[in-house]
């Protein structure tokens, strides 16, 4: 097998998992804070549609990131608000601003850009290591990627430290175990919870901007293409462990990119068995087929001092 298809195969396995790694990092904070945050994907595609009007109105992709990083607080806020403060059903909120976000950007995106417009927009450098970046055969095509990619990577590893070893992460996973306990402490759960998902919605909106800044270089109505569902997916089938869930990105990613890669290794499969593939891991990780789960018993659980 011609090693350089591999070298390519792995690139791009890591470039469509990106996405999911960023937005699983924030959503993983918020699931072990006790609030499912489904409007993951709704945050994704307004994020990337921010990100992609402003990086075409400036003509920098930095500042196109920025915006949208910034510009999805409000939703989140809103997301927070239902949940949190209001103790409405997290699900059925999430899935309602999801709808919102696809209405709203694929109203904004024909109003801005024309219905059938296929504007080149600004994207954001590429990057990699010096050393790997160098190594014949996979230096480019695997380590080659966007420079976001590798700040995703960094606050991931953060994320992992803080969660683990700081009084903050101490906090974040008692919140998402029992909160009364939080609470009878003298810690605000309802602050805490605020915080894990506005970390959650700024870590979609990165994720957002990655798609359309990052790999596309445009913006599509729903571009996003059910993205932010996988995360939360990535999640269940790492058993809400961040390095699992990680793993959990980048085999989702593989799959995704089998539809691009398998014809060049003169592998005739189905196309439509391998757009459904992605989709298929993620039913038999939420199905429980994987192995038992063990999710923050809080979860989804509204709580009232």
């Amino acid at each position: 097998m011609n090693l350089e298809l591999l070298a390519v195969f792995a690139g791009a396995s890591i470039r469509l998992s990106a996405p999911m790694m960023l937005a699983a990092t924030g959503e993983l904070v918020s699931e072990r804070a006790g609030v499912l945050n489904m409007s993951v994907e709704g945050m994704m595609l307004t994020g990337a549609f921010l990100g992609a009007t402003f990086s075409w109105l400036t003509g920098n992709p930095s500042i196109g990131l920025l915006c949208g990083m910034l510009g999805v607080i409000p939703l989140a806020l809103l997301q927070a608000f239902l949940s949190v403060t209001l103790r409405a059903n997290q699900i059925v909120t999430g899935i309602g601003i999801n709808i919102l976000a696809l209405g709203g950007t694929t109203l904004a995106y024909r109003e801005i850009f024309g219905e059938r417009s296929s504007a080149a927009i600004p994207g954001l450098a590429h990057w990699s290591p010096p050393v790997l970046g160098k190594l014949p055969l996979i230096g480019e095509p695997v380590f080659g990627q966007v420079w976001l990619l590798y700040a995703g990577l960094a606050v991931l590893l953060a994320t992992s430290v803080i969660m683990r070893r700081t009084a903050l992460g101490v906090a974040l996973h008692a919140t998402g175990v029992a909160p009364r306990s939080v609470d009878q402490s003298g810690l605000p759960v309802a602050r805490i919870r605020y915080g894990a998902v506005l970390f959650s919605g700024v870590m979609s909106a990165a994720a957002g901007c990655f798609i359309s800044i990052g790999d596309i270089h445009t913006f599509t109505e729903g571009m996003t293409n059910g993205t932010g569902y996988l995360a939360i997916a990535a999640i269940i089938f790492g058993n809400w462990k961040i390095g699992r869930t990680a793993l959990a990105c980048l085999l989702f990613g593989a799959a995704t990119a089998m539809q691009f890669q398998l014809p060049m290794f003169g592998l005739h499969v189905p196309t439509a068995l391998l757009i459904m593939l992605p989709y298929l891991l993620a039913l038999v990780a939420v199905a429980g087929l994987i192995g038992r789960q063990t999710a923050p018993p809080a979860l989804t659980q509204p709580f009232k001092r």
